[in-house]
């Protein structure tokens, strides 16, 4: 569980305690009545709230879920929809739908370098959107704290166009008596008028199928799927904390960026080339020449990386960040993967 705080007026994640998510009810501009309080956080008011943040009879919507027993939402990151370069349709070998997937293994770990030489270990979720979708969490209107036990709560999932691993943080003030669980979609929450506050904390909190397992962290984070709610439906997602992150605006988010240098076993243009081809390899390992911009211990550190592709000549002399950005590039930009970093060791 991840418990949300308050730090310079800005709420980020904490592991161990209860949290809440939410995405699409948050909008990109303060809508009339809303306000900016300049540290961060935007209210815009959902509605009416004369002292009842119900905004009128919800007693058909008091029902409490248990996240243990509801139903499970499907899931499927490698449609047509819902991927980028991680495509069933392409990749026979990839998870079926709904189908649990194991991320400690290739295509999805990946051994690399860091900008010194470091040997570098990342996940890669596919490529992701600049613009972070937005997660509530809800609080109380008393004390301003997380509702313990209440789940995260989630407006998309993977194949829905407003989907992204990154989401932006948004508070929802609740009554000091509701009961945890009573809401458990973005429906619910439109229906009872509430109070919603933007923040600039982004988290990195991939959704994927009951079942699923990405066991690395780099400082021995939780590595477990954590349940929270879509539409009424338990979905599990996972949490990487290895460096916080903040947009610089609230109201017009875009998730920071950094860089990867990266090479396939066929080049880009020529025949079966690019992705299709696989990553090259050094022989008879899975260790690559990527090369990350920059760790988490970097202030410029952010685990959505634009995709430099550089010559598979140059594979044998690309060892560090120098040698990558010397090295002859053939696509600039393609793409923005999401590839938080599990593990870091030295240069051999």
């Amino acid at each position: 569980m991840i418990d949300f705080q308050k730090h310079h007026g800005i709420s980020y994640l904490v592991l161990s305690a209860p949290a809440v998510f939410f995405a699409t009810a948050c909008q990109s501009t303060v809508e009339p009545g809303g306000t900016d309080f300049g540290d961060g956080t935007v209210s815009e008011d959902q509605g009416s709230s004369d002292g009842d943040a119900s905004n009128g009879d919800t007693d058909a919507l008091d029902v409490v879920l248990d996240p243990e027993t509801a139903e499970q939402a499907f899931v499927d990151r490698f449609s047509d929809q819902a991927a980028t370069r991680l495509i069933r349709s392409q990749n026979g070998e990839l998870p079926a739908p709904n189908e649990p997937v194991d991320f400690d293994r290739p295509p999805f770990l990946i051994e690399g370098f860091g900008p010194g030489g470091e040997l570098v270990t990342y996940y890669d979720f596919d490529d992701r959107p600049l613009t972070p979708a937005p997660v509530f969490k809800l609080v109380d209107e008393d004390t301003g704290e997380a509702i313990e036990g209440q789940r995260s709560i989630f407006s998309s999932i993977p194949g829905d166009d407003t989907y992204s691993d990154f989401w932006q943080v948004c508070n929802v003030t609740v009554p000091s008596d509701y009961v945890a669980n009573t809401i458990t979609s973005y429906e619910e929450i439109v229906a009872r008028g509430l109070l919603v506050e933007k923040t600039t904390k982004i988290v990195n909190c991939p959704i994927a199928p009951a079942g699923s397992t990405a066991t690395l962290r780099l400082d021995g984070g939780d590595n477990s799927l954590i349940p929270g709610w879509y539409k009424d439906q338990v979905v599990g997602y996972f949490v990487f904390e290895e460096r916080e992150l903040f947009v610089e605006s609230a109201t017009e988010p875009v998730t920071p960026l950094s860089e990867v240098f990266v090479t396939f076993q066929i080049n880009p243009g020529e025949e079966g080339g690019g992705m299709a081809s696989g990553l090259k390899t050094e022989s008879g390992t899975s260790q690559t020449h990527n090369v990350l911009a920059t760790l988490p211990d970097d202030d410029d550190y952010s685990p959505l990386w634009i995709i430099r592709i550089y010559d598979n000549a140059a594979f044998d002399d690309v060892v560090d960040l120098s040698s990558a950005e010397s090295a002859p590039r053939l696509i600039g930009n393609a793409g923005y993967a999401n590839c938080p970093v599990a593990a870091i060791a030295a240069a051999e």
